[in-house]
């Protein structure tokens, strides 16, 4: 179909996005399996080829592009797949009832060599089960007993329409639980919140792979740190030292602890970011959950906040302060070049009145050599001229020599005098000067 006006290329981009996060729609009972698999910002490509495995063994046709989202029935396992920035996520489900909610995980139907040869290492790998509301009511114990025994958490969710149970911890089969309870759900509220709580479990795990690094790195710092403030104290008792070399000394030492800081910066700062924005989502989808308290348990938000909220604090407060010491490292280092550059400075004060001297004591020894210059020329000048006059008085010629050279000499030096200056002044406009 023509328009009667021109698109912007990217229109249908844009909107489709609204649409790249779509959930299925889920009717209890139904058991599902959720993998997270961090592949990096690179693993497009190996992961798309083998999700096109999957699709081909399960004699499903391959999209013509898989874009950021992908949904299909394998058989009787629904599938969807999405891409993240990091990670990707694999999303089965497969409806029907249960004895047990979590003794048989979907993923035990797929094939071995494919989950064995997953392209990326997995962060999360849930059991999530959805039970009917005429499943008979369990107790605390019995609550207790499908989580391993382990502290549970829950809350009523969608205001009151679902129950949600979990104790967020990896049992002995390598899943984490989550148990839901269809309490008036639609199957849209189901798929919605099935969703919500699987992305709690992904996010919460890909923020809180910032913490360990904040943990090794704040070790360095703290080495950076005490070096930091040896070198500021040396800079200090320094302060009297005019010795070029010791400070040329600490300005490599600073140097080369600027760069440390600097490469554990560009190490940790996309890692501490996403552990941030990772958190904002957890944040968000938990506020999503609409959550009302179940006696005698924590809320997911109460749970999560209490050990999220810290991880992160450390993850900011680690990387403020490698931008502390990263200024105080540059402010440390301008001062000491400023330092290094006065004493340059008083260095070269002091050598170029060196070399002013010298030529002032120059000057005088050339004036000395000019004044020999004049006497010397003049004298072998007036020895010519004596010559020249006894010659004379030899042949006959009425000269008095005696008084002939005595006229003569002054003559002679006024005439190597002038000769002279006159030299210099040539010699000085060729110069310029």
């Amino acid at each position: 179909m023509t328009l009667p006006f021109s698109e912007h290329p990217l229109r249908h981009q844009v909107t489709a996005e609204l649409h790249a996060r779509t959930y299925d729609h889920l009717h209890a009972p139904v058991r599902v399996s959720h993998l997270a698999v961090v592949c990096g910002e690179r693993g497009s490509g190996r992961n798309d080829g083998h999700l096109l495995r999957l699709l081909e063994h399960y004699g499903v046709a391959p999209p013509d592009e898989l874009g950021q989202h992908y949904a299909a029935d394998l058989g009787a396992i629904r599938l969807r797949w999405e891409r993240h920035t990091e990670f990707v996520t694999y999303t089965f489900s497969e409806p029907g009832p249960f004895d047990h909610p979590f003794a048989e995980p979907v993923l035990n139907g797929l094939p071995e060599d494919w989950l064995r040869e997953l392209p990326g290492e997995v962060i999360t790998a849930v059991v999530l089960a959805l039970e009917t509301s005429d499943a008979p009511e369990r107790t605390p114990e019995e609550l207790a007993t499908l989580f391993s025994g382990n502290p549970v958490i829950g809350a009523e969710v969608v205001g009151g329409a679902g129950r949600a149970w979990t104790d967020l911890r990896v049992h002995v089969d390598g899943y984490s639980r989550i148990l839901l309870r269809d309490q008036g759900l639609s199957d849209g509220q189901a798929g919605r919140l099935a969703r919500r709580i699987l992305e709690v479990n992904a996010y919460r795990a890909m923020a809180l792979l910032g913490l360990p690094l904040a943990r090794e790195v704040n070790r360095t710092l703290s080495d950076a740190d005490e070096r930091l403030l040896a070198v500021a104290a040396r800079i200090a008792d320094n302060q009297q030292s005019s010795d070029p070399t010791s400070e040329a000394d600490l300005l490599a030492e600073l140097s080369t602890l600027a760069t440390e800081i600097e490469a554990v910066t560009a190490r940790t700062a996309y890692r501490f970011e996403a552990s941030r924005a990772y958190y904002r989502i957890v944040q968000q989808r938990l506020e999503q959950l609409r959550q009302g308290r179940i006696k005698g348990l924590q809320t997911f938000t109460e749970f999560l906040e209490a050990r999220l909220a810290p991880a992160i604090a450390t993850c900011n407060s680690t990387s403020v302060r490698q931008q502390d010491l990263a200024e105080r490292a540059a402010r440390l280092t301008s001062l000491l070049r400023a330092r290094v550059e006065v004493a340059l400075q008083a260095q070269n004060r002091r050598l170029l009145e060196s070399m002013n001297h010298r030529a002032k004591i120059q000057l005088r020894l050339q004036e000395t050599v000019e004044g020999l210059s004049v006497i010397a020329i003049s004298y072998y000048g007036v020895g010519l001229v004596g010559y020249l006059l006894k010659g004379l008085e030899s042949m006959g010629v009425p000269v008095d020599s005696g008084m002939g050279l005595g006229f003569a000499v002054p003559a002679i030096v006024g005439l190597a005098w002038l000769g002279l200056k006159y030299t210099k002044r040539r010699v000085h406009q060729e110069r310029g000067e």
